[in-house]
């Protein structure tokens, strides 16, 4: 079978990269609608951008709605924003929300109707042109067709995606990042190391991909803890930028596996950053179909040298695992009770959990058979 991959548009990337993507900005509309959220507006970050957007006599109003992980209410404020300010193109400029955001206003602007429609149903509309401004390293919503929205109703985390959700430009500066604090570092490198683990053991893992998502493992490994523990560590910061947009562009063509479809839920329920779920769950997921991943995880075991080139896979492959669990503790990623998450409220609601984990279709890309069984025995793990 054939394989296609995606990348956004155009890149650009490294010192003044804001710059140079103002110019190709320029094409793009006559009025952009800033998508952001409080924090970024609050420290400067929006401001520079818009000081950029004057000098070059681009029109645009700031939609900072983005509280939270993005949800459709939110959604609809944005679309609002949108149409009553007669705007035609979108900026995204903070962690994966407003990045998501932006996508999600520009499907709903288009082809109307309420988010929960687009569930699952593969959108291929052509949309308003969409710029990503990252200003996290991790999420890397700035190289996918995938949106994730929260059902206020539901309680669900709706997975939309489609080709033209990609951004059309995605500007990539690692002083963006400098900000960044200490948790947000943590959670956004962990969903960065995540992307990546995944997409390197999906069922749908291609040359590609494997390339990216190696790169990305072993640049995230090497700097992430630096970038914790020192935020202005501009190398650490430049290389954890470079390996967010990695591990975005691998999973973006191969999708992700267990981690994400049971790490969705307990966001929706639970309000625990994305990032910090997935890695609550790192390891015990990889551990539990490390059968299934043995090869592959002796190979990156040897690749970011916790394990030497002689050593047999099975030995090559704890020593990732381990090496997993390592990085978690360094970048201190507790237990669930840690979060707010109650843990008889947890208990009652694995079976939901597991049932939504499910229906996402990412543990089907797993590389051994996953079933709601075995989504519930690794749930309970975490209690």
């Amino acid at each position: 079978m054939a394989d296609k991959f995606f990348i956004p548009g155009k890149i650009i990337m490294g010192e003044d990269a804001l710059v140079a993507g103002m110019k190709q900005m320029k094409s793009m509309g006559d009025k952009a609608l800033i998508v952001c959220g409080p924090i970024v507006k609050r420290i400067g970050l929006t401001k520079k951008i818009t000081d950029m957007l004057e000098e070059e006599k681009i029109e645009y109003t700031v939609f900072p709605g983005i509280t939270g992980e993005p949800t459709d209410t939110m959604i609809d404020e944005g679309v609002k924003a949108y149409q009553e300010n007669k705007c035609d193109f979108f900026i995204g400029v903070g962690g994966g929300s407003p990045l998501d955001a932006i996508k999600a206003i520009a499907v709903m602007v288009t082809c109307g109707g309420k988010m929960s429609d687009y569930m699952g149903v593969p959108i291929t509309q052509e949309l308003p042109k969409m710029v990503a401004i990252p200003t996290t390293a991790g999420t890397g919503s700035e190289a996918t067709q995938f949106t994730i929205i929260t059902d206020t109703k539901t309680d669900v985390k709706m997975l939309l995606k489609g080709e033209t959700l990609m951004p059309d430009l995605a500007i990539i500066e690692a002083e963006l990042t400098m900000t960044a604090p200490k948790a947000v570092t943590a959670a956004t490198g962990l969903d960065a190391l995540t992307h990546a683990i995944e997409a390197y053991t999906s069922r749908k893992a291609q040359p590609l991909t494997d390339m990216f998502a190696l790169s990305a493992i072993k640049r995230i490994f090497a700097y992430l803890p630096a970038a914790y523990l020192d935020g202005t560590n501009e190398k650490a910061r430049s290389e954890m930028a470079m390996a967010a947009l990695e591990a975005g562009i691998a999973f973006n063509n191969s999708s992700v596996t267990i981690v994400h479809g049971m790490s969705r839920p307990i966001g929706a329920l639970f309000h625990v950053p994305h990032g910090v779920s997935n890695a609550l769950l790192l390891y015990d997921c990889m551990e539990y179909v490390l059968e299934g991943v043995l090869k592959r995880f002796s190979i990156l075991g040897k690749a970011i040298k916790v394990a030497s080139e002689k050593e047999e896979d099975t030995v090559a492959a704890q020593k990732f695992l381990r090496a997993i669990k390592d990085i978690c503790k360094t970048c201190e990623i507790g237990g669930i009770k840690e979060y707010g998450v109650d843990k008889e409220r947890f208990i009652e609601l694995v079976p939901k959990m597991a049932k939504d984990a499910m229906i996402s279709g990412s543990p089907g890309n797993t590389r051994m058979e996953i079933d709601e069984k075995d989504i519930i025995e690794i749930y309970r793990k975490l209690v």
